[in-house]
């Protein structure tokens, strides 16, 4: 992981008490990428002994939230990250350790202007989700805005 954002996984994991309780680790961060992994954990596995599609979901998003506060990191003084709507499609059936990466569709440059032009800007992450083979078990779009502070 890039020593220049390795204090985003400490702020998650700060932040968002999910993301310790759930066993979320982050394995690669950069401004507009992010990869975490989960383990195989049985209490967390659903009626057909994968991940619960809850937290398959919840590693996406977490992965997802991550790209925004590294890529957006300079403007949460003035602003809010909030999650606006996200869509999943479960492709095959995930069994075992699981893998998220998420990455920003849009340049970060855009959505900082329409910030600063007084708009509430919104942006996509898109996941992929994958086991431990490497195979895509799901997709997510996750769609956030920057929700302006009130002064």
């Amino acid at each position: 992981m890039s020593t220049e954002y390795a204090w985003v996984a400490d702020a998650m994991k700060q932040s968002v008490p999910w993301v310790s309780t759930a066993g979320v680790e982050f394995t690669e961060v950069a401004a507009d990428r992010v990869v975490c992994t989960l383990p195989d954990v049985e209490s967390q596995r659903n009626h057909v002994g994968g991940p619960h599609a809850a937290v398959m979901f919840g590693l996406a998003e977490t992965a997802s939230g991550a790209v925004g506060l590294a890529t957006f990191n300079q403007v949460m003084s003035r602003a809010t990250p909030l999650v606006v709507k996200s869509e999943i499609q479960y492709k095959k059936l995930a069994l075992g350790a699981l893998t998220a990466e998420a990455v920003l569709t849009r340049p970060a440059a855009e959505v900082v202007a329409e910030l600063e032009a007084g708009t509430r800007p919104e942006f996509t992450v898109a996941c992929t989700i994958t086991n431990a083979e490497g195979v895509t078990t799901a997709l997510m779009d996750v769609v956030w805005t920057l929700k302006p502070n009130k002064r």
